[in-house]
């Protein structure tokens, strides 16, 4: 054991390796002098600054905030490394400046992110989920006005989809689409051809689109890109599905577009300010099917971050390259 070198892990995992019957951890546990955040509720910054003292490495999760603060308390540490592929909860510039490289997860997780989108999308268009709590409370077999306009939803099938954001998970998206006869427009920030994409603006993705699908990473360039104009253009009773961060989309003009009826529905995965609770106004409306950031929750997925994460965390404390680097670019 190299127990010179010790390494704060914010989560024990013990979900995972009892459900895999694999400890993803082993083998930092096997050779660092691991530190595992042990307590049910998650460290607030007082306490990882505390559990952080004396540490080499970090293996965190995007709940935990590592601000510019905690990491220049932290005079010995060498990496960080996150179970996650956005690092917004990172102040990478911070980092950056202490040479200190941010490990991600990018990759291992489209195609499961990629399922959940399209779960959303259907379930938001067909409203699936109103439809349950109706039969569950009763509603159904109390109901004398069962008619033809009973949970009237949205056509999936040979609709019109716009992805913001062509990278793995938006191609993922498309491939998906083009089994349900969708036409496929998109738009990113990087240009070059996607297979079974049309290429268009942004303007004219959102005012032609019946389902609008966020697959975008956020960036100082893309917070607030679907802002409360962006909603007004997009088509009258169309769907939004947002996978990709909660930072991109405006909540409180969503839920006011929603509840003035502007837009059918909408499939989510993020929000900004997460957790959310039943204050939040997209929580009150019926037209609205939300998640609690599973986008990449299936247990292969999130085995395979786990071991990615520990890759990274253990390539950064023995000087190596990481597998996955959020901030190589700036580190030179």
């Amino acid at each position: 054991m190299s127990s010179q070198l010790r390494v704060l892990v914010t989560d024990t995992m013990e979900d995972l390796s009892s459900r895999s019957g694999q400890d993803p951890l082993k083998p930092l546990k096997a050779n660092y002098d691991c530190q595992i955040w042990s307590k049910p509720e998650r460290p607030g910054k007082a306490e990882l600054q505390s559990a952080l003292e004396g540490c080499h490495g970090l293996l965190c999760l995007i709940t935990d905030r590592i601000d510019s603060d905690l990491i220049q308390s932290c005079s010995e540490l060498r990496v960080i490394s996150s179970c996650s592929v956005g690092v917004d909860h990172i102040d990478r510039e911070a980092a950056s400046t202490r040479g200190i490289p941010i490990g991600h997860t990018p990759g291992v997780l489209t195609e499961t992110t990629a399922d959940l989108t399209f779960a959303l999308m259907l379930a938001a268009a067909r409203r699936v989920a109103e439809g349950d709590t109706f039969v569950r409370s009763g509603g159904w077999k109390s109901d004398p006005n069962w008619g033809l306009a009973s949970f009237v939803g949205v056509d999936v099938f040979g609709s019109t989809l716009g992805i913001i954001g062509l990278g793995g998970i938006g191609r993922a998206v498309a491939r998906r689409a083009a089994g349900f006869g969708m036409r496929v427009m998109g738009w990113s920030r990087t240009p070059g051809p996607v297979a079974g994409v049309e290429r268009v603006e942004l303007p004219e993705l959102l005012n032609q689109s019946d389902f609008v699908s966020i697959n975008i990473a956020l960036a100082s360039e893309t917070r607030g890109l679907i802002d409360r104009e962006a909603i007004s253009r997009m088509k009258p009773g169309s769907v939004l599905v947002n996978t990709a961060r909660g930072g991109i989309v405006d909540d409180q003009a969503l839920a006011q577009a929603l509840a003035e009826g502007r837009l059918a529905a909408a499939g989510l995965d993020v929000f900004a300010g997460e957790p959310i609770g039943p204050e939040h106004p997209l929580a009150a409306l019926d037209n609205v099917v939300m998640t609690p950031h599973i986008g990449s929750a299936s247990l292969k997925t999130r085995m395979r971050m786990a071991e990615l994460s520990v890759e990274n965390c253990m390539a950064g404390l023995e000087g190596r390259p990481l597998l996955r680097c959020a901030n190589q670019a700036d580190l030179g």
